[in-house]
């Protein structure tokens, strides 16, 4: 039996269909980040990694939903979906294949419902975004978006009962790795026609959008970067608190996601002229931190 099988045994998921339905989930969530799936099924209790699976999932298909298609055709999909899944959550079952293992997830972990709901209420947030004014701005797009759609996967790693002190702490996390992505995803959200450093940011700097979009390697782009960067790095050392909300054998896995937000700094932070044309990845390090992270005593962990 593979570790995938013992998994779904560990998480109480029973019968063919439903087996079938999660390992369906599986694949799509590999196919968007297979490195995330790996690390959830080395370094979390097997009987958490089919849930954590089914929710990263669902996240996926919520975000292509908002992110494929015309604007006005991607709202009228949305709202199809948001009704499913709530129609879903309400009487506990759905026809939809895609969406009956989050269904038995929700079950199994009831903390994910209001989570879910939170979620659907905020998602055409991101489908709505013109860009920021000021930092101001950018908090209540973290608060409004970002939170309560990273907590549709961290409540099932956070505490059982009250997770109001962890959402505190994934809220300073999310931050920073909110921030981060942005900056690190520079390049590709600029070609989408999406800017999302705040104007009042780049006034501060006398940077121009022009100067981003064309990938000037100009001491003012420079300081503007490194600057977003320090801003990432010192709101990621607070952020790594969270680690140590969680049930120890979570950690791990929290840990290795706050490390690897770290590397993914360091890595942008190397070569700046490069973050104006192209992502930074610490693909190497990353290997070896999973490695580290799932070879660890378990007295260590």
């Amino acid at each position: 039996m593979g570790r995938w099988e013992r998994a779904l045994d560990a998480a109480g998921v029973d019968g063919a269909r439903l087996r079938g339905e999660y390992g369906q989930q599986r694949e799509q969530a590999a196919r968007y980040k297979r490195e995330a799936v790996l690390a959830a099924e080395l370094l979390l209790p097997p009987g958490l990694v089919p849930h954590v699976i089914a929710a990263t999932a669902f996240m996926h298909r919520t975000d292509g939903l908002l992110d494929s298609g015309p604007v006005a055709e991607r709202r009228q999909a949305y709202a199809r979906w948001e009704r499913e899944v709530a129609d879903g959550l309400a009487t506990g079952d759905s026809g939809n294949p895609q969406l009956r293992p989050l269904l038995n997830t929700v079950a199994a972990h009831p903390v994910l419902h209001d989570r879910i709901l939170d979620y659907l209420d905020t998602a055409l947030l991101d489908l709505d975004f013109t860009g920021f004014t000021t930092e101001a701005d950018y908090q209540r797009y973290l608060d409004g978006y970002s939170l309560p759609a990273f907590m549709v996967v961290a409540a099932l790693l956070g505490p059982d009962r009250d997770q109001t002190a962890y959402r505190a702490g994934c809220r300073t996390f999310i931050d920073a790795s909110q921030r981060l992505d942005f900056v690190n995803d520079l390049a590709e959200d600029l070609a989408d026609g999406r800017l999302t450093i705040p104007s009042q940011t780049l006034e501060q700097h006398r940077v121009t959008r022009a100067d981003l979009e064309q990938a000037r390697d100009l001491p003012t782009v420079r300081a503007l970067i490194t600057g977003l960067l320090d801003q990432v790095d010192r709101t990621l050392a607070r952020g790594r608190a969270v680690v140590e909300l969680v049930p120890p054998a979570h950690r791990p896995m929290v840990r290795c996601m706050v490390r690897l937000d770290e590397l993914t700094s360091a890595a942008a932070r190397a070569d700046i002229p490069a973050l104006l044309r192209r992502p930074a990845g610490p693909r190497k390090p990353a290997a070896a931190l999973l490695a580290r992270e799932y070879l660890r005593p378990a007295a260590a962990r």
